[in-house]
């Protein structure tokens, strides 16, 4: 079918359905991901983050808190993976960011 058959289609045809609007209450977004309450950050549903080259548990703190004196938390989280220094942590360390 071309562009501007439809137009020349003599034949009866449904209109098209909209489509349905999420229920009330569906944190499903745009994209079948989650989406995120507003006001919340990210790291309040209890998310993971990947360390990459140049994090410090304070940065993360900050980039997933908006507080960089948070980072305890996220060492308290991590104690098994990140060992007893809470200034090391690697590249490519998975790390679990507590819901607050």
């Amino acid at each position: 079918m071309g562009l501007f058959d439809f137009l020349s289609d003599k034949g009866e045809k449904e209109p098209v359905k909209p489509t349905t609007k999420p229920a009330a209450g569906d944190t499903t977004g745009f994209f079948g991901n989650q989406a995120q309450p507003a006001g919340q950050p990210a790291a309040a549903q209890g998310d993971t983050y990947t360390v990459v080259s140049g994090d410090s548990l304070s940065k993360i703190a900050k980039h997933h808190y908006g507080d960089a004196s948070k980072w305890h938390q996220i060492y308290d989280a991590n104690k098994a993976t990140i060992g007893s220094n809470p200034d090391h942590i690697e590249v490519g360390q998975q790390l679990r960011l507590p819901k607050l």
